[in-house]
């Protein structure tokens, strides 16, 4: 999109404003005239993803765009981490793309390397991965397979709305109570709420944690910045429900945005200490990539009035850019404005008795039990034929 071109309105339900070019591609396209609204209807069908593409791309522009799912099959579902800024060396992710639309998400440019769009392209063109417990169980049922928890929501939301039916979270879920192999899950969805026989034996043999995300308790806010999420007010709900089940659960301030959601930082955190959580951890915004330009078109649209100054203070805690990808700052920032957003933290923390920050020390990894290889079926076969031979020196 050319950026001296006007924004096009915000569509209800969507969080981008736009389609920024993917980054490795080589065509480059600009809307002409007015643009095509978007509107609410879910597709649960490869083959309808192609056509929709097709429609798209075509003379003849559809009334909207359609959020669809595609199938793909991974190879591995296991990915692997070494950043030291970060609680996990393992983690699943059974979606991409996420159909939140939160304009915040460091994980849009991920969609670029699907030949896609990180603007609307990552809300409306999922992917889905079904065979995740197959591949989990092969991935756990490896000789040299070391046991070390499993995170689950570190790129995108395992509870996202197409969770409810394709029920891919809860197949890896089985997996690994089946296996007794401990996991942690970061959702921002009510939706959880639904696995709590799965995640709570599990907690009580200290082998499961639960992280619920809470940005703002302002619901016009909440309803721009993250349009499919489950309000703050009814994740809150499912922090106590949790809680009530015996699950360890804590509240992630993510991101703290200056201006915008700072302010309700030591009231998410006193909120959620009330339901039951028993710790608590912030990451300051990030803003890699195109989730830059797509943060500020928001902001232009939303809140035009205080757009440049909280992108002024961004820039102070990100060494004066948009963006610092350095370990460690990348999540908390520097200068006296990120000082300051740790200080209150801290200070909440102190106040409601909360464990700060987001850990996965203290699950029990001595409970493994590797799942059993399926029984070949030709092994079978040939020892039934076995059975049939006669002893040796039989008549």
């Amino acid at each position: 999109m050319n950026p001296e071109q006007p924004r096009p309105a915000p569509a209800k339900g969507r969080g981008a404003t736009f389609n920024p070019d993917n980054r490795f591609g080589r065509l480059r396209r600009e809307a002409v005239g007015d643009d095509v609204p978007l509107h609410d209807v879910r597709l649960h069908d490869a083959r309808l993803h192609d056509a929709t593409r097709a429609d798209a791309e075509g003379d003849a522009a559809p009334r909207g765009v359609t959020t669809t799912v595609t199938i793909t099959r991974a190879r591995t579902i296991v990915m692997r981490n070494d950043s030291p800024d970060v609680p996990f060396t393992q983690s699943i992710n059974p979606y991409q793309g996420c159909e939140h639309g939160c304009i915040y998400c460091y994980a849009r440019p991920s969609h670029a390397y699907l030949d896609l769009s990180p603007g609307i392209d990552f809300e409306t063109r999922l992917f889905a991965k079904p065979d995740a417990a197959d591949l989990l169980r092969a991935e756990l049922a490896r000789p040299g397979y070391r046991c070390d928890p499993i995170a689950l929501g570190t790129n995108t939301d395992p509870y996202q709305p197409i969770e409810r039916d394709w029920r891919i979270t809860r197949a890896v879920l089985e997996v690994l109570a089946q296996c007794r192999h401990p996991f942690t899950i970061v959702t921002k969805s009510a939706l959880i709420e639904r696995d709590i026989d799965l995640i709570a034996p599990m907690a009580a043999q200290r082998m499961a944690r639960v992280y619920v995300s809470v940005t703002t308790l302002d619901r016009e806010l909440a309803r721009k910045m993250e349009p499919r999420a489950a309000s703050s007010q009814r994740r809150l709900q499912a922090i106590g429900t949790l809680a009530r089940a015996g699950i360890p659960v804590g509240v992630m301030v993510a991101p703290v945005i200056p201006q915008l959601n700072d302010r309700d930082l030591e009231a998410i955190v006193a909120a959620a200490a009330a339901e039951g959580a028993t710790s608590a951890g912030w990451v300051l915004l990030r803003l890699p990539r195109e989730v830059s330009p797509l943060f500020r078109g928001w902001l232009d649209i939303h809140y035009p009035d205080r757009a440049a100054h909280v992108m002024s203070l961004v820039s102070q805690m990100r060494g004066g850019r948009d963006n610092d990808p350095a370990f460690g700052s990348r999540m908390r920032g520097e200068g006296p404005v990120a000082a300051l957003f740790a200080r209150r933290f801290e200070l909440a923390c102190r106040r409601h008795r909360l464990a700060r920050g987001r850990e996965q020390h203290g699950l029990d990894t001595t409970r493994f039990e590797p799942p059993h290889p399926p029984r070949r079926r030709s092994t079978a076969h040939q020892g039934d034929l076995f059975d049939d031979v006669p002893a040796s020196g039989a008549n």
